[in-house]
């Protein structure tokens, strides 16, 4: 009792160290750290003492869910508790006050502006993990037969995964700039390009429905990179004796990549396709930074959760959004998880 006591006061005065806004902010830092390790290791040890008070019968079948419960306490707080008061906000109105039913949700399914959005959003699902996958693959398989420079060829690639989403757009946004006659020189580099082979500059990002797509051209380049090296790894690790003995019986190079190669890495492909699928799904950053999404026709689901959430303020019609966007994610998991199954029965 006694050094719970001691642990309480040296928290109470940490805590009020912690409140003082004339206290040293490198001090402030080191109290805080000192506090969470402190106060996690605490937490256990004190609820380890609980359970070594409880009979011997019962103090094992609870002493796992005492050490589980404090990671469940915050994934509730941090993660259900969200989601359960989104879901709610979803059925309220712009001030999440009074109850409107299924308005935002008849919204969602009805705007002409959301609709665009959704039908976008499917391209973006199909089309860039397709590609980005197809190309990651196409550059591990070439890499893995390199026998110099193939850590080289990898980082170049590999590079546009270091770039931010929205450096990416910033600079993608560049390269297809354009400037109208009277408003300076043309100096994106598609526009560029044009004007050397003694053609007229486009607005690309307004040509529907190519616009759309190269915005998708922006993802798949930042996403190939990691395709590649998450499925090197995986072609890296099949057994050199099923390749020779393959190549042996007379098979060519692309029967061995499609019959063997394929097949045996398939989980990795399907892993590497979902997560690429979410961030299709998620996508915001290129779309926002580009500008202009309702006029160019280039909405998708998650930027227009931001823009009636934080743009227009309307916290039901963003709640909405949000609800079916989490919905749609589900679907993709559940398949992710069989497929894995599946290949895992395979094995």
């Amino acid at each position: 009792m006694a050094a719970i006591a001691v642990v309480a006061f040296a928290f109470s005065a940490a805590f009020g160290f912690l409140r003082d806004t004339e206290a040293n902010r490198l001090g402030v830092v080191a109290v805080a750290i000192a506090v969470g390790i402190g106060g996690v290791f605490f937490v256990f040890w004190a609820m380890d003492q609980l359970v070594d008070a409880l009979p011997g019968r019962v103090r094992e079948s609870v002493r796992p869910y005492v050490f589980v419960g404090p990671a469940l306490a915050i994934l509730s707080v941090f993660l259900i508790y969200p989601v359960a008061n989104t879901i709610l906000i979803s059925f309220r109105d712009a001030q999440s006050q009074d109850y409107v039913g299924l308005d935002n949700y008849r919204f969602v399914f009805t705007d002409e502006s959301m609709l665009r959005s959704i039908r976008n959003s499917a391209l973006w699902i199909v089309l860039v993990p397709a590609v980005a996958v197809t190309i990651g693959l196409v550059f591990a398989t070439l890499a893995d037969r390199l026998r110099r420079g193939e850590a080289l060829a990898k980082s170049m690639i590999f590079l546009p995964m270091a770039i931010s989403f929205v450096g990416a757009a910033v600079t993608w946004r560049l390269i297809y700039s354009y400037r109208p006659p009277g408003f300076g020189t043309n100096i994106g580099l598609f526009n560029s390009i044009k004007i050397g082979l003694g053609q007229e500059p486009v607005r690309w990002l307004q040509e529907r429905p190519w616009n759309n797509l190269l915005l998708m051209a922006i993802m798949v380049w930042m996403q190939t990179g990691f395709a590649m090296v998450v499925l090197s790894a995986a072609i890296k690790a099949l057994p050199d004796e099923i390749l020779e003995a393959a190549r042996i019986d007379g098979a060519s190079e692309f029967q061995v990549f499609r019959r063997i190669v394929i097949p045996n890495i398939l989980p990795t492909i399907v892993v590497v396709t979902t997560y690429m699928i979410i961030n299709a799904l998620k996508v915001f950053d290129i779309v926002f930074v580009i500008g202009s999404a309702e006029t160019s026709g280039t909405e998708v689901i998650a930027e227009r959760m931001i823009k009636w959430f934080f743009v227009s303020n309307n916290d039901g019609r963003g709640a909405a959004i949000a609800v079916v966007l989490f919905l749609a994610i589900i679907p993709v998991m559940i398949w992710n998880v069989r497929q894995f199954r599946q290949q895992e029965q395979l094995r």
